[in-house]
């Protein structure tokens, strides 16, 4: 059922998905615009405009991939996140040992998603090295298209932090 919605006006699917959970559509409050609609896009704002950091070209181009491959694997992913728990439940309590950096948006709605939980605690407290922290103002999901300079510039120091192999 999902896969028929997305996959009705790929374009419109993803204008208002990436839209829905970016920085600035969160800032303009861009929740579920009409409850009572049948469909998930039904319910969510059509930007217009795009948002800067998403040129037509570059929805053009994810729009033609997901036209060839269609949703069914992505949506298959988060059908089977709790599968997850399972195979990863041998490591369950134990830290992070690796060098780590944790980015995020200030704006992110998974850093809102399991009320009193503080992400960047949490993250301080599962990783033994956790290096650099940074949370980017008034950005949301899409952190690599909404704040490239910020998020090129935070992994250059982060790498550099490293030890030379």
């Amino acid at each position: 059922m999902a896969e028929a919605e997305l996959e009705g006006d790929v374009p419109t699917s993803l204008r208002k998905l990436y839209y829905w959970s970016s920085g600035e559509g969160q800032k303009a409050g861009a929740k579920i615009e009409n409850p009572a609609a049948r469909g998930l896009l039904d319910r969510l704002v059509d930007p217009d405009p795009l948002p800067a950091w998403l040129s037509a070209a570059d929805l053009d181009y994810f729009a033609s991939q997901f036209q060839n491959s269609g949703f069914r694997g992505p949506l298959n992913r988060y059908r089977n996140s709790e599968r997850d728990f399972e195979d990863m439940a041998v490591f369950d309590g134990r830290q992070i040992t690796q060098p780590t950096a944790f980015m995020a948006g200030s704006l992110e709605p998974i850093l809102r998603m399991i009320p009193g939980v503080d992400m960047v605690n949490l993250m301080r407290q599962r990783c033994a090295d956790l290096r650099l922290v940074r949370i980017m103002e008034d950005a949301g999901h899409w952190l690599q298209q909404e704040r490239p300079a910020e998020v090129n510039a935070a992994l250059l120091e982060f790498l550099r932090g490293l030890p030379a192999a």
